[in-house]
Formats: C-alpha cells, sequence, structure tokens
C-alpha cells in the first residue's frame, strides 16, 4: 500500500516542471520565470490599478495583489504544471510555491476570484473567502473581468479606429497599456517616435510590446 502511495505521489510530482530560474511577478495572477510567462490558471486577480470597497470607502485590492502574490511566491522554488496557452501566447498553468497551491491561495485569502469562465477549480475556496468576508469579499465590489470591459468600453470610443491599447516606447522598453493601466492616461501616443495603437493585446505582443510588470 505504501508503494503505490508513494508511487502515485511521484507520477503526481512529475506533472510539474521545475523552475529554478528568476521568478518576477508580473501582476496579480500571472508570474514570470525566466522567459516563460504563466497566468495562472482558474484564478483572476484585481488588476494593478483597480480599487475594491470596504464597508467603509475603498482600498488599493490590485496592489494588495501584487504583494501578496511577491510575499508568497518569491524566494521559494515554483514548480508549473502547463495546461496550455491563452491567445496571448502566456503558459495557463497551476503553480507551487513549495508544496503550496499559489491560485488556491490567491483566492482563499480573497486577492483573486475563482475563474469560473474557465475553471471550476477553486470554487469552495472562494466561498470561504466570501463567508469569512476578506479581501475582495469585504464590500460588494466590480470583478476584475467587468472592471476590464468597462475600461475597454469607454477607451475605444476616444481612441483611433476603436484600438485603445497604447504602445508606448519607453528608456524600459517597448510596453503597452491597456485602458485598466493606471498609466493609461498619462501614456501619450507619438507616432514620430514609432508609438503606436493597438485593437488587442495579442496584436500588441506580436508586433513586439510586451505588458507592463507590476511587480518585482
Amino acid at each position: 500500500m505504501a508503494r503505490i502511495a508513494l508511487a502515485t505521489l511521484f507520477a503526481w510530482c512529475m506533472l510539474f516542471t521545475g523552475a529554478f530560474g528568476e521568478t518576477r511577478i508580473v501582476d496579480g495572477d500571472t508570474l514570470k520565470i525566466d522567459d516563460t510567462t504563466y497566468r495562472l490558471n482558474g484564478i483572476d486577480a484585481p488588476e494593478y490599478g483597480q480599487k475594491c470597497n470596504k464597508p467603509s470607502g475603498s482600498w488599493q485590492c490590485g496592489k494588495e495583489a501584487v504583494a501578496e502574490l511577491e510575499r508568497f511566491a518569491t524566494r521559494k522554488q515554483i514548480r508549473c504544471e502547463p495546461l496550455g496557452l491563452d491567445d496571448y501566447g502566456r503558459t495557463i498553468a497551476t503553480c507551487l510555491a513549495g508544496d503550496e497551491d499559489i491560485g488556491a491561495h490567491m483566492v482563499q485569502t480573497g486577492m483573486a476570484w475563482a475563474f469560473v469562465k474557465y475553471s471550476n477549480k477553486y470554487v469552495n475556496e472562494e466561498a470561504q473567502a466570501r463567508q469569512q468576508r476578506i479581501g475582495v469579499w469585504q464590500s460588494d465590489t466590480q470583478t476584475a473581468w467587468d472592471y476590464r470591459a468597462a475600461r475597454w468600453e469607454v477607451a475605444a470610443q476616444e481612441a483611433p479606429e476603436g484600438c485603445p491599447i497604447k504602445g508606448n516606447i519607453s528608456p524600459n522598453g517597448r510596453i503597452y497599456h491597456a485602458p485598466w493601466s493606471p498609466w493609461y492616461k498619462r501614456t501619450i501616443i507619438s507616432v514620430k517616435k514609432g508609438e503606436r495603437w493597438f485593437c488587442n493585446e495579442a496584436e500588441a505582443l506580436a508586433a513586439g510590446w510586451r505588458a507592463p510588470y507590476w511587480g518585482r
């Protein structure tokens, strides 16, 4: 019986790829290890510039989500089980920090929603956070996907040809800002400098731009 249990554990561990390179936190549900960007499966964290409601006022839930992912995942061995690619070329994955599921932790602490549009993996963790009224569940608040959709709708009405993503060129490289970026309004596009507008993130990535890194 013990041999069977050990064999099962070994097989499960072999599903995960070791990630021993430099880990960088991109945002509250995305991390980069060396040249691979991992989008955490089954969760959707607040956008970096997003504020969430609490019983009295609001709080910087997007920044707090990034800070929590940094605290939980950095300086630990990260292992990821790749599940496929999304439309932006990121690897969808379930990732572990040590032996702990990063996605489960983010949802359980109220720092992300269970992304049930794509997976029911963390619905129990979300129910627990909701019951405890912690994180994004302190008060009724806008989900990350509704926040993005609302920002996109407004920006698309004002952008050239309805393409609202701003492809900026700075000393840090070619970085694009979607309408939900906190730098969006202050980013001015200069066509003379080679900057440009994009209709979607995949188009920006294909042209050589990257998303901002909000974490360390």
